[in-house]
């Protein structure tokens, strides 16, 4: 049998379950995840490994119609993401009826070569007798190679889903080496580890308003010593990250650290700076320093 290799872009609006997707189906965890949207803000490359095949999957941030600086560069990585693969998963959730978003992402994947899997997901949360007529509604709007319901959070579906993808992939070489899951810079995902830890505790509008730069990242045999900087635009939300007597910090620095040393299997140092960069998601220069530019 021929090896199979290819790039899979996962495209969505914001909160479907991208990013929950790609951990499930790498077995372990390399993309963040919180219950709010907008979560991921960068395109991100995830490898599966099987022993006839190589997919990589490029998780890109949730595609949506909202205006803004920091939302106008995450729809252009999105969309950037469709061109020169091998195919398109096409992630909705399943339980929602779909709206403007969606077709804006139809819209876009007219103009794709590759073949478009449409992922159902989060089937767990719905009744199954809405399923078929989701799918209906769905079929009449573009034309999918496969039409495949998963729960990402479960696990149902993910195996299916898996061999659809091997299907469409076309013959080629194993691009990465196999006993690695991700070519992201180990400091980028410590900088994206804080984050989701900022996402999960602090207050809804906060978490938009940060962007996280690790600063110094030093290893020696016995300790990795991490220095990361949490900018946010105004001084109100620095006294949130921070907390009475510093209580938050402490709080998003421990959960941060336990996730990083378990992805760099050794003990870290983490120290955790909040610095205020005014109204740094409508500045361009800001923007491309934090690494969402061009």
């Amino acid at each position: 049998m021929k090896f199979k290799s290819g790039f899979i872009a996962i495209i969505g609006r914001p909160n479907v379950g991208k990013s929950t997707f790609l951990n499930a189906v790498l077995g372990e965890k390399v993309a963040i995840v919180s219950d709010k949207p907008q979560t991921t803000r960068n395109r991100m490359r995830g490898f599966k490994n099987l022993p006839d095949a190589q997919i990589i999957f490029v998780d890109t941030p949730g595609i949506h119609t909202r205006g803004g600086l920091l939302n106008e560069f995450m729809v252009k990585e999105a969309t950037g993401a469709l061109t020169d693969v091998d195919g398109v998963l096409f992630m909705v959730d399943a339980s929602d009826v779909p709206g403007k978003d969606e077709a804006l992402i139809i819209e876009n994947l007219e103009k794709v070569k590759a073949p478009v899997i449409l992922v159902l997901n989060k089937i767990d949360a719905m009744e199954r007798d809405r399923l078929l007529p989701r799918i209906s509604s769905y079929s009449k709007r573009f034309s999918f190679k496969e039409i495949v319901p998963i729960s990402a959070l479960n696990g149902d579906g993910i195996d299916a889903l898996q061999g659809a993808i091997v299907k469409m992939l076309p013959e080629g070489p194993r691009y990465f080496p196999d006993d690695i899951l991700t070519d992201e810079l180990e400091r980028v995902i410590v900088a994206e580890m804080i984050r989701e830890k900022i996402f999960r505790f602090t207050k809804e509008e906060i978490p938009y308003s940060v962007a996280v730069v690790v600063e110094e990242f030093k290893e020696d045999k016995k300790l990795v010593s991490i220095k990361a900087v949490i900018n946010v635009e105004r001084d109100s939300q620095k006294g949130i990250i921070i907390g009475k007597k510093g209580a938050m910090l402490k709080r998003i620095g421990t959960a941060a650290r336990g996730d990083i040393e378990g992805l760099l299997g050794g003990k870290v140092y983490l120290e955790l700076f909040v610095k205020v960069t005014k109204d740094w998601t409508r500045n361009k220069r800001a923007l491309k320093e934090f690494g969402y530019g061009n």
